[in-house]
């Protein structure tokens, strides 16, 4: 079996810029390339999970959102199967949708494709629609904030898991054995 994590774009793995949607805009959060590689000398696969509600609402098309996500492993320079799937919700909120965060769907989904532990498997993200498709697919949760406090998006009623990480690369030298294939 298999260990995973499921990887939020904006905000964890790049600087969040809301309806991000031209590849030139893309900015690395600093330690991110070391994180993926650290975690995939660990032995994780990497999914890469995004709500790009802009497409919904026509403020760009999902093309746009998949230059985006090129330029983002172009810049990684890990390879281009850093991810092993990229799941995409373009649903705006309040819209019917199956994948969209906080819906599991896409986790469980991967959990039965690659037979993944989900006990040894993590959603990773900074908001609480990341936390919650996690917990609701029965794996670890884990919250990064990577920007100060006063620019962080509000949570509203939802209380980030403990500890919140200032960064990936944080989470994954304080929770995954680098270079073992521990959980």
């Amino acid at each position: 079996m298999n260990k995973a994590l499921f990887l939020d774009r904006d905000g964890t793995l790049i600087e969040h810029e809301p309806y991000l949607h031209k590849p030139e805009a893309v900015v690395l959060l600093p330690g991110t390339t070391e994180a993926l590689s650290q975690a995939m000398s660990a032995g994780y696969l990497l999914f890469l999970f995004t709500n790009q509600s802009g497409v919904g609402r026509g403020y760009f098309k999902l093309e746009d959102v998949q230059r985006v996500n090129a330029r983002l492993i172009e810049m990684l320079g890990l390879g281009p199967d850093v991810f092993t799937e990229t799941c995409v919700a373009p649903e705006p909120p309040g819209a019917p949708s199956l994948y969209r965060k906080p819906s599991p769907r896409f986790i469980q989904e991967m959990i039965t494709k690659y037979d993944l532990l989900p006990a040894h498997s993590w959603m990773v993200g900074d908001s609480p629609s990341d936390w919650a498709a996690g917990a609701g697919a029965g794996i670890r949760v884990a919250a990064v904030q990577s920007y100060p406090p006063e620019k962080a998006p509000p949570h509203g009623q939802a209380t980030p898991p403990d500890p919140l990480f200032p960064s990936l690369l944080d989470f994954v030298r304080s929770k995954l054995p680098c270079g073992s294939s521990a959980p």
